[in-house]
């Protein structure tokens, strides 16, 4: 079978300029923000590609889209050339950019899909039948004929999502797709993504959240620094928060302490302002006994935190990367 998707080597150089247009001979001329990437991904495939901002995320999702052009390296969608063969992959993708570019304010909700359906080739009955079911598919059915500008920051990321819907694309890139949306919106989102693979879709989503990663894709590859540090299935990334979480406590005596250092799977306790102390796990089930102690120990201030991207990847992947 043939990858939907199918980078080698893939890389990105920007040139920096100064204010005047010329750079000193000190100054960094140049910034790699993709070092020689592979990514494979396989027919309604939902891969993840999770990362810290400024990892390279959104590059490769342009680079992919066809915005940009890739310094060296290929990169194929559905067998077509990014690069050579634009007018071929652009019929067949949808994308969707995080935050709110891409709207017309000054036009409806309908009228902004009806738009762009329009540039997809669609017949005016085409144009009213997808319109209507992608405004009903994403909840936006009742505001319709909202205008734009008059949308809250959640409603505009998902008139977003419909565009990138309208013209049935086989493979859907999705970057920071959940960028202001509330917590009901996010959970949509998820099902929505969900009802993609059913119809068959490939879908590449970016995100710098473990948790909707962890929610919504077959697969998740781990990028930091324009590099894939390695891939890995939604149960091994769950296996590194669960082992990394934190315990916030305020006002723990100091015999406790030492008490909740000795237990297996604490790996250390660090003091914070206010008499906070921060305890950090480095295995699976850790979080249960220790707040136990804490709380036979008459401590009321307490709360429990999932570890950051960063944290994981000092912990688990900084120093020895994975297998792909």
């Amino acid at each position: 079978m043939n990858h939907a998707i199918d980078v080698q080597e893939l890389t990105r150089t920007y040139i920096r300029k100064s204010r005047t247009g010329v750079t000193r001979s000190s100054e960094k001329k140049s910034f790699t923000a993709l070092h020689g990437i592979d990514l494979h991904i396989e027919p309604g495939e939902v891969r993840g590609i999770l990362g810290p901002n400024g990892a390279g995320k959104s590059t490769l999702i342009k680079i992919l889209s066809t915005v940009l052009l890739p310094t060296s390296g290929q990169a194929r969608v559905l067998g077509h050339d990014v690069a050579t063969e634009t007018a071929a992959v652009r019929r067949r993708i949808g994308i969707v950019f995080g935050g709110e570019r891409g709207l017309y304010g000054r036009l409806t909700a309908r009228e902004n899909l009806d738009y762009w359906a329009a540039l997809h080739g669609l017949s005016r009955s085409g144009r009213n039948a997808r319109t209507k079911d992608l405004l009903e598919r994403i909840g936006l059915g009742e505001h319709a004929d909202t205008l734009a500008d008059h949308m809250s920051r959640g409603m505009k990321q998902r008139l977003h999502l419909a565009r990138g819907l309208v013209g049935d694309p086989e493979v859907l890139f999705l970057d920071e797709p959940t960028v202001g949306m509330d917590p009901v919106a996010a959970r949509e989102f998820r099902t929505l993504v969900h009802d993609l693979r059913k119809d068959g879709r490939t879908v590449l989503l970016t995100t710098h959240d473990m948790r909707e990663a962890e929610a919504v894709c077959d697969r998740i590859t781990l990028i930091d620094r324009g590099r894939v540090v390695g891939t890995a299935s939604p149960d091994t990334i769950g296996q590194w928060i669960t082992a990394f979480e934190r315990v916030e406590a305020q006002h723990v005596p100091a015999g406790l302490r030492e008490k909740i250092g000795r237990l297996d799977g604490v790996a250390s306790i660090d003091a914070h302002p206010n008499d906070w102390i921060q305890i950090n796990t480095d295995s699976p089930g850790t979080i249960r006994p220790v707040l136990e102690l804490l709380v036979a120990g008459g401590v009321t201030m307490l709360r429990t935190s999932l570890p950051s991207l960063e944290d994981v990847y000092v912990a688990v992947v900084g120093d020895r990367g994975l297998s792909v």
